[in-house]
């Protein structure tokens, strides 16, 4: 009897020893599980830098902080090939987040505001040459003007419907909504919320002018944009949950950071930029910025 008992015990003692290191594998197994998972995370974060350009004229006087040589983007782009960097656009940035699509090693965006006819004339075909891609955000009305009028002057013109389109189909050229009417100098600044005006007056408002540009690009290039860049980087709070109503999917501000990427839509709102003036070489430049998303 008591040899019976003895030879439970021990048995017992085994058992538990053995569930014991069962519990041990079972817990390295997860801790590395999950080890990988996080190192997953990380790669899965993508560091964006976005540089932002408005003008380009040959002529010095014109050029400054917000116009550069058409010389100086041609070596922005070079210098960009150079050293390895990948151009995209916000439907690459937008479709690697929601739908898992790989972006290229090393992105890097360019972004146009405005849609200046000089985007057109100079900065088109050093794309074609460079095959680099841009996004280039104009204003509703000023494409409106300038394809019923006297057109193409480099120093104060705007692209037409039928250039905005002929760069669209390029596929180097994305066209996301600016504003049809939100550029006026007066009370308003840009898509800001004017004091003393009701939540539901900014709302009307706003939806309004970004409805009357989206239905301007359908029309004109058969493209729904899917970002929304903020005149003059202005942003209200009420303006975010009112755009991702009209569903967009991403906005542009002006404000200088690295954008850091993830597998959550809310990443894309509020993607900052780098503005590029004149008077400094590619590699001062954007090298110091490219630094930064390293």
């Amino acid at each position: 009897m008591y040899r019976t008992m003895r030879l439970k015990t021990v048995i017992v003692r085994l058992l538990g020893g053995a569930a014991f290191l069962l519990v041990l594998l079972l817990c390295a197994a997860t801790a590395a599980g999950s080890l990988s998972a996080a190192e997953e995370h990380v790669e899965e974060s993508v560091r964006l830098p976005i540089i932002m350009y408005h003008g380009l004229l040959k002529e010095e006087k014109r050029q400054g902080k917000f116009v550069i040589s058409p010389a100086d983007f041609e070596a922005d782009l070079q210098y960009l090939k150079e050293n390895g960097y990948h151009t995209v656009v916000l439907q690459d940035v937008i479709n690697y987040v929601k739908e898992g699509t790989p972006l290229p090693e090393k992105p890097v965006m360019l972004t146009f505001d405005d849609g200046y006819y000089n985007n057109y004339l100079y900065a088109f075909p050093l794309l074609r040459q460079y095959e680099s891609k841009i996004v280039l955000s104009p204003i509703g009305r000023y494409a409106d003007e300038y394809s019923q009028k006297d057109r193409d002057h480099a120093n104060y013109s705007h692209a037409t419907w039928e250039e905005l389109d002929e760069m669209v189909r390029s596929g180097l050229v994305e066209v996301q909504n600016h504003s049809y009417n939100l550029h006026q100098n007066g009370q308003r600044r840009g898509a800001q919320r004017m004091s003393g005006e009701s939540a539901e007056q900014y709302r009307s408002m706003l939806v309004r002018d970004v409805e009357k540009m989206q239905q301007a690009v359908q029309e004109n290039i058969g493209w729904t944009p899917t970002a929304f860049t903020y005149p003059f980087g202005a942003v209200s709070r009420e303006s975010l949950s009112i755009l991702k109503e009209m569903g967009f999917q991403a906005t542009l501000i002006c404000e200088a950071k690295i954008n850091t990427i993830t597998r959550d839509p809310d990443c894309l709102y509020g993607l900052g930029r780098y503005l590029r003036p004149a008077g400094i070489g590619s590699e001062a430049c954007l090298g110091k910025i490219l630094e930064k998303a390293q």
